[in-house]
């Protein structure tokens, strides 16, 4: 029987892995929390930022501090499902054919650049977020416990992205954006490479596992100790009904978003010392939980108005429980 994990091992599993990941990640404090936090909630992640930031190197450093597999996929225009998920090839020997899974059969999978792909490919993805499966050739196959996808995509602005499905958002726990360091934390980064460091080789920087496959996989049952009053649910809910009834927003959060609310607020409040959630929980884990999940009015957007500023706006208006 799997051991049963506290709140308190929660946190001091988090902080170990945040640690860790400061060591190589300059300047991204808060991608790094919510990264780590998603993971431990058994959720995807979806990594926004412009080239040389840093996307990749987080998701691999992320991966190798759990004892667990991984595997990398380059989205290409040119990439098909099959590529992602495996087919069925003829073996000659045993005159039958045989099965040749695809890299998604793994337990941390980076789906670098994901938006260099059209949706088709995109979609190859859904079941296994979703249902932690594939179907090749009308017969399923059970991935690996846990699966996990960490997702890389540039800003849609930049020549030749491709937007990404809404039901594929809707499937990651989280989005998170990363932006550029302060002056003295990009020095710092100078710094690293000038004295060694190489972001193709994690092993050599020192970066070990901290947490075996097995334990891993009991820790997202710990947040179940996190408690979670009537009034604090209502507020989740009210936000996430907000998001649909707020002028200039034409989709707002599937009820899939406040799961993932719950999911974040849970995890931040064991971080913070607490077995129960309260408010600035639910506040702090908006953006990164509902921000990919609404849908603009072409008005709004000709405005010039982002999905956080919706959040912001939606948060201002939901009266807060005592």
């Amino acid at each position: 029987m799997a051991k049963t994990r506290t709140p308190a091992e929660f946190s001091l599993l988090y902080q170990k892995l945040a640690g860790e990941l400061a060591r190589v990640i300059k300047g991204q404090e808060e991608v790094i929390r919510f990264l780590v936090l998603s993971l431990l909630s058994d959720g995807h992640v979806l990594l926004e930022g412009f080239p040389g930031l840093g996307k990749t190197l987080l998701a691999n450093a992320m991966s190798r501090l759990i004892g667990a597999d991984f595997k990398r996929i380059q989205f290409t225009p040119d990439l098909m499902p099959v590529d992602i998920i495996g087919t069925t090839v003829f073996n000659y020997e045993k005159n039958d054919f045989t099965v040749k899974k695809g890299p998604v059969f793994t337990n941390f999978l980076l789906a670098d650049e994901i938006n260099r792909t059209p949706a088709k490919t995109q979609a190859a993805l859904l079941e296994a977020m979703q249902e932690r499966q594939v179907t090749i050739d009308g017969v399923k196959y059970p991935l690996d416990d846990p699966f996990i996808t960490i997702a890389t995509q540039n800003p849609i602005e930049l020549e030749g992205t491709y937007p990404l499905p809404e039901a594929e958002l809707d499937r990651f726990l989280c989005k998170l954006r990363l932006t550029y360091p302060a002056a003295d934390e990009e020095k710092q980064v100078l710094a690293m490479y000038r004295d060694g460091f190489d972001s193709s080789n994690l092993e050599a920087a020192g970066l070990k596992p901290v947490c075996s496959k097995s334990a891993f996989n009991t820790f997202t049952y710990s947040l179940a100790a996190v408690r979670v009053e009537d009034s604090i649910l209502n507020y989740i809910f009210e936000i996430v009904e907000a998001t649909r009834k707020t002028p200039g927003v034409e989709v707002g959060a599937s009820p899939r978003g406040g799961i993932a609310l719950l999911k974040l607020a849970r995890s931040l409040a064991a971080i913070r010392g607490r077995e129960f959630v309260v408010p600035d929980d639910v506040k702090d884990a908006c953006l990164p939980a509902l921000r990919h999940r609404l849908i603009l009015e072409s008005s709004a957007e000709l405005e010039g108005s982002t999905p956080d500023d919706f959040v912001a706006l939606v948060l201002a208006s939901v009266k807060v429980p005592r």
